[in-house]
């Protein structure tokens, strides 16, 4: 059976989300000041932080190893990584909403580009292994 092209779109999509899971590797380093990982609408410090951000690294890079080798487990993955997104840029503007707010340019790529490989990969899904 012939394989089935991944794509460009996806191909973009599998090399974006493996830089994002190396962002999340390097968090518990602080190489930028207000870094840290965000979960659940709380920017994490400390052990937490060391945990956290390596752990949904983990997951991610394994979410761009599945975009890149257009594995069937990539769907659920994706629609797991839109809710997350959702959830937690919702929860951190109802935490933080007096003192700081998000860009509107982090609202858009922040929930944008998980969706829309989302609903790539849905329509590719008879191409998933």
């Amino acid at each position: 059976m012939a394989e089935k092209s991944r794509g460009t779109t996806l191909t973009i999509f599998a090399i974006l989300f493996t830089l994002i899971a190396i962002s999340n590797f390097l968090k518990p380093f602080h190489l930028f000041p207000n870094d840290g990982f965000v979960l659940l609408g709380t920017k994490l410090s400390g052990t937490a932080n060391a945990i956290a951000g390596p752990l949904f690294g983990t997951i991610i890079l394994l979410y761009a190893y599945a975009i890149w080798a257009m594995r069937k487990f990539a769907l659920p993955i994706a629609y797991s990584f839109v809710l997350c997104v959702i959830l937690n840029m919702v929860m951190f503007t109802m935490k933080n909403h007096e003192t700081r707010s998000l860009p509107t340019i982090n609202i858009v790529v922040g929930i944008g580009v998980p969706l829309a490989a989302a609903i790539v990969l849905s329509r590719r899904s008879a191409d998933l292994t």
